[in-house]
């Protein structure tokens, strides 16, 4: 099990130079260090947490979602639906406007909708049942179904990778498959493209044109976005010592994921903060690709989750320090859904049997026994290579013959697009992980997909695992849609779309700051200088 020496890590943060950030920095500038660099600022192609984490800085949605997971008006003033649920009339806010100053119209926000339709998967439930979309006025827009679509807001409020962002139409126009070159939003704040340096800075500066939402309390990614600071400063930082060291010291203000040994250490410090901002925790998965061989076969794929002991993972991941509120920061007997959402079942965790000899013997009956994996590993990324090098342990002990390949995260959601065979550059899989909101519900479950060549990379095809999903979209009741989602994770653990390897909750930590609000993504409205 790999863990790193908490008196080791604390040296090394000592020891090591400050990173290089200008000093003094401005008392309205808010200097933050992300969990990895942004390689791709498309908020539709790039489905990892940091192209979010930006896109929620830049743009603004029709709907947010407050702590309660609740849809609310956003730059939507509001809505009516007609004709038994198969028209829905949008009123957009007045005085909105995009950053290059031309107002947000009604074909601005079809023009997105269209373009992140054909990314998410939610999105995609709801183009199939669109019949056609109108603008009706600047501020006015209607959507015409051939088929109910009760969880329209919720589609469009979703916190969860791809979230409907509104972009001018000129961009929204552009290829879905194709990464914009520009982010334009109408969002709280601008993102200043001559600064940005991929792997070393990303800034943002105050939107002067914003209209924030006129009452309401601001809670997760609703209510009014009233920012306190005239820039925002991401900071590239992969080594955590330094990233630690540099928090201590007063050169950054906010270090979004300090690793599991070092909090304590930086904890330690009377102007510090280690909170936990997301309550619905993380959840590591470890995803085989269905289209190469070993994992082609499912036996093979139960053998590693007969295989995998949670609390090792977890425990790697971030040790078992804890922080106020939490007697743990680690948890075990995750399935295919977060534990405190409505979708979530006990049905088959009896299969998490935390055996190594008796995945062996699957493995052996299965053929399987020697063969290669190419597992992918995002160095950069402290709990995903701490998940990697579990892993590779393991694999190595079940039987198979492990390579690793190391790079940093943007390298590695390259490559995983690849579908080649492991002798032209292939993989057979990789570890991540979603937070609990993205496993909160089928709609939001983009790796429980079964939809082949049109899934998440891994590519699983699985029928039965589209069909459940269908029935809990189409379900009259809740017993009906618990009913669909319980047998989604029966198959699941029978099919193996990926293998759950636990789930913890990950602290953040800040210097003197005030207003950071729950939930995810990390935002940057309400905060101020404490």
């Amino acid at each position: 099990m790999f863990r790193r020496d908490l008196l080791a890590g604390a040296a090394a943060a000592m020891a090591l130079p400050r990173f290089a950030i200008a000093q003094p920095a401005a008392a309205r500038t808010l200097r933050y260090v992300p969990h990895a660099n942004l390689p791709n600022i498309d908020p539709f192609t790039n489905t990892a947490f940091i192209a979010r984490d930006h896109a929620f800085l830049v743009y603004d949605q029709l709907y947010g979602m407050n702590d309660k997971f609740e849809p609310v008006p956003q730059m939507a003033q509001g809505h009516v639906v007609e004709n038994d649920g198969l028209l829905w009339r949008f009123t957009l806010r007045e005085g909105l406007k995009f950053h290059d100053g031309s107002p947000v119209r009604g074909r601005d926000c079809i023009a997105s909708i269209k373009r992140w339709g054909r990314r998410d998967a939610f999105g995609q439930e709801l183009m199939a049942r669109v019949a056609d979309m109108t603008e009706e006025s600047d501020r006015v827009f209607s959507i015409k179904l051939n088929k109910p679509f009760a969880k329209m807001i919720e589609a469009f409020s979703k916190v969860t990778t791809s979230c409907l962002f509104i972009m001018p139409e000129r961009l929204a126009n552009v290829d879905p498959f194709t990464n914009l070159a520009e982010a334009v939003g109408s969002g709280p704040y601008r993102f200043v493209q001559n600064e940005w340096v991929p792997g070393s800075s990303v800034v943002y500066v105050k939107n002067p044109d914003y209209v924030p939402v006129p009452n309401g309390t601001p809670s997760m990614t609703a209510g009014p976005k009233i920012v306190h600071f005239d820039r925002v400063e991401w900071k590239i930082i992969p080594d955590a010592s330094t990233a630690a060291a540099a928090l201590q010291s007063g050169e950054i203000d906010w270090w979004e994921q300090p690793t599991a040994d070092l909090f304590p250490l930086v904890a330690r410090n009377r102007n510090i903060t280690v909170d936990v901002i997301n309550a619905t925790g993380l959840i590591g998965i470890f995803r085989p690709n269905h289209l190469t061989k070993p994992f082609d076969n499912p036996a093979v794929r139960r053998a590693v989750v007969t295989a995998v002991n949670q609390m090792d993972f977890m425990t790697a991941v971030i040790g078992e320090a804890t922080v106020p509120g939490y007697q743990t920061l680690r948890r075990e007997n995750i399935g295919y859904f977060a534990p405190e959402s409505p979708s979530a079942s006990t049905v088959g965790l009896d299969r998490l049997k935390k055996s190594i000899d008796a995945a062996r013997a699957e493995l052996q009956a299965a053929g399987a026994m020697g063969s290669k994996l190419v597992l992918l590993n995002a160095t950069d990324l402290a709990s995903i290579n701490a998940s990697a090098q579990v892993g590779a342990d393991l694999f190595t002990r079940m039987g198979f013959n492990v390579e690793m390949v190391a790079a940093d995260w943007g390298t590695v959601v390259a490559r995983r697009a690849s579908k080649n065979p492991l002798e032209q550059g292939g993989w057979s899989g990789f570890f991540t992980f979603w937070s609990g909101v993205d496993h909160w519900n089928p709609a939001s479950h983009a790796s429980i997909r079964g939809n082949g060549a049109n899934a998440w990379p891994g590519w699983p095809t699985i029928p039965a695992l589209e069909a459940q999903r269908n029935a809990w979209f189409d379900a009259p009741d809740e017993a009906a849609a618990k009913a669909a989602t319980t047998e989604m994770q029966r198959i699941a653990f029978d099919e193996v779309p990926y293998v759950p390897t636990g789930m913890y909750y990950q602290p953040t930590a800040h210097r003197k700051l005030e207003g950071i609000l729950k939930g995810q993504p990390p935002l940057f409205w309400n905060v101020r200088r404490g």
